[in-house]
């Protein structure tokens, strides 16, 4: 039988192309889906000799070494004075977690809802967005990336696959201090990928140098209004709709672990 070189040439072709991420049924996996994150915010976080003490306080050899950052993005709501808010944090990590450091000025703290599964996002509160792998993408009802909602009470809660609240209190450990309108919050954040499933055991990361992860960080800010009145961010997201952290990890900055 007399092949033509244009025939080989296509079956070569066919033969060393990677299957692109358009369509699920042909075969392509899940993880192709991702879209392809354009890294911005890059910033570098040290890796801390001494692990962090959560005890609310700011004297840890770790934070003295590290740098803040602000948190002084207004994602929603109109514009707040000093008086009324403040933000900043540091980071730094270990193999076994990211530990992060914020500091709120904040004239009054607000908690309406005891049930943490209720409106958790209109009660004052702090939010940490991580992309284990740096992947950006959607993340609205998977684990590709996590929108942990830290209360003031420590309860910590994200969605589920099942689009249902769920408590994540095994990822993040917090300890918050409150000195007048000033609040310490120090947070220990065990960080899982897209593999993490509810109801069966997990195995965290082991975080190493030179690792990329999506961060960003939020605070809620409701001064005894039925719902929150500021959402005030660490990233500048362009656009009119800025509340975009809880559903797409593309808006997400970029961390690189250092030692």
């Amino acid at each position: 039988m007399n092949i033509s070189i244009v025939s080989v040439l296509l079956l070569f072709l066919l033969a060393t192309t990677p299957l692109t991420s358009n369509d699920l049924s042909t075969g392509k996996s899940a993880t192709s889906q991702k879209s392809s994150k354009t890294d911005h915010q890059i910033r570098e976080v040290k890796r801390a000799v001494i692990v962090p003490k959560l005890d609310g306080e700011m004297d840890d050899p770790a934070w003295k070494e590290a740098i803040w950052y602000g948190l002084d993005q207004r994602w929603l709501g109109e514009p707040y004075t000093f008086t009324d808010f403040f933000g900043r944090y540091k980071l730094v990590w270990t193999p076994e977690a990211l530990y992060l450091l914020v500091e709120i000025k904040d004239d009054l703290l607000y908690d309406q809802n005891k049930d943490p599964l209720k409106l958790w996002w209109d009660d004052d509160c702090v939010e940490i967005f991580i992309d284990a792998d740096n992947s950006g993408g959607g993340h609205q009802y998977s684990n590709n990336a996590f929108a942990y909602h830290v209360a003031l009470d420590g309860n910590v809660v994200d969605l589920g696959a099942d689009k249902k609240p769920l408590l994540y209190n095994n990822h993040v450990t917090t300890k918050r201090v409150t000195k007048g309108d000033v609040s310490i919050w120090e947070f220990e954040i065990i960080i899982y990928d897209e593999t993490y499933k509810e109801g069966i055991v997990n195995d965290p990361l082991i975080l190493t140098e030179n690792q990329k992860l999506g961060f960003a960080l939020a605070y809620n800010d409701n001064d005894g209004s039925q719902e929150r009145e500021n959402f005030i961010g660490s990233v500048f997201i362009p656009g009119e709709d800025k509340n975009l952290g809880w559903i797409n990890a593309d808006v997400f900055g970029t961390i690189v672990l250092k030692e």
